[in-house]
């Protein structure tokens, strides 16, 4: 059996396993959550090296993008060093295909129209692909990078405005510790309800579940999510809210949508290859012949 960790910043509370077949390959499947603290984190990649099959890194980015620019994450870096024999990976090879996969799949496959609609993407630099598309279908978006990720009030209107921005910031904020960009550990559990006013603008919402609960409204009546991983206690939350529809870019797998960075690495740990050997055709054909869906799941009624 293939073992594939995914080993995450986030809280120890969200953890989970399972056992799955993927082409007639037995996966045991985990998220070992270190609230927050990069040193166990860094020390458990170290641990289980050589040990498991696919490693992940969880509640940080390796990499994040730009248009064809790419910029790398320090502290990810400093984790993803301590893996000498095992592949590790943040999910970022997988998530340009499999997100735009998912926009397809929701407009053509089962004709869920995501035409013109007004939406909210809560950090768009992790997600470039997904915003590519979603402008490709002429939605209006506000991109909610600076809102959600610096604490600045500032929403951003153009992709393109966007582009020339990250060019400009990144490369410094790639220095700064992730605690001062994204939620990890025990801040993931809080809710502070900021931005309301472009959350009952939006139709759709769509980013990181992190972010996205991090200014969570009390209220969200008839909204659209599109997101990555949620737990079950994740989706109660939503549908006391009022969301109509819950979608997330991985399937659900015994009550959880895993992150992206762990179903990288069941691909890489069914290849037996180095990610760096692997191609976005690669991973396209893969996501074909194991038949990947989004889950899809409506809470009306």
């Amino acid at each position: 059996m293939k073992r594939v960790v995914s080993v995450s910043l986030g809280s120890s509370k969200r953890n989970h396993a399972v056992e799955v077949e993927i082409l007639g390959e037995k996966l045991e499947i985990s998220r070992l959550g270190t609230d927050g603290d990069l040193e166990k984190a860094k020390q458990l990649i170290k641990q289980l090296d050589g040990q498991v099959d696919a490693l992940g890194l969880g509640g940080i980015d390796l990499y994040v993008y730009a248009g064809q620019k790419r910029y790398i994450l320090r502290d990810a870096l400093q984790m993803a060093k301590m893996a000498k024999k095992t592949p590790i990976v943040d999910g970022s090879g997988l998530k340009n295909t499999l997100e735009r996969q998912t926009i397809d799949y929701l407009q053509n496959k089962i004709n869920f129209s995501l035409l013109e609609k007004k939406v909210l993407m809560v950090c768009a630099l992790d997600r470039f692909g997904m915003a590519q598309s979603l402008a490709d279908l002429g939605c209006q978006t506000i991109y909610g990078d600076l809102m959600f990720a610096l604490g600045l009030p500032i929403p951003i209107r153009k992709l393109q405005t966007l582009e020339r921005l990250a060019k400009m910031v990144v490369p410094v904020l790639s220095w700064l510790p992730i605690k001062y960009l994204y939620p990890i550990g025990k801040e993931q559990e809080k809710i502070t309800a900021s931005y309301e006013q472009y959350y009952q603008w939006a139709d759709v919402i769509t980013g990181d579940f992190h972010f996205i609960k991090k200014h969570l409204p009390a209220k969200l009546d008839g909204k659209i999510i599109i997101t990555n991983t949620v737990t079950n206690n994740d989706v109660k939350l939503l549908k006391e809210r009022g969301v109509k529809y819950l979608i997330t870019t991985t399937p659900n797998l015994a009550g959880r949508s895993f992150g992206t960075n762990v179903m990288e690495g069941v691909l890489v740990a069914l290849s037996g290859k180095k990610p760096e050997e692997l191609t976005t055709e690669y991973y396209a054909e893969m996501l074909k012949k194991i038949q990947f869906q989004p889950r899809v799941e409506s809470f009306i009624g």
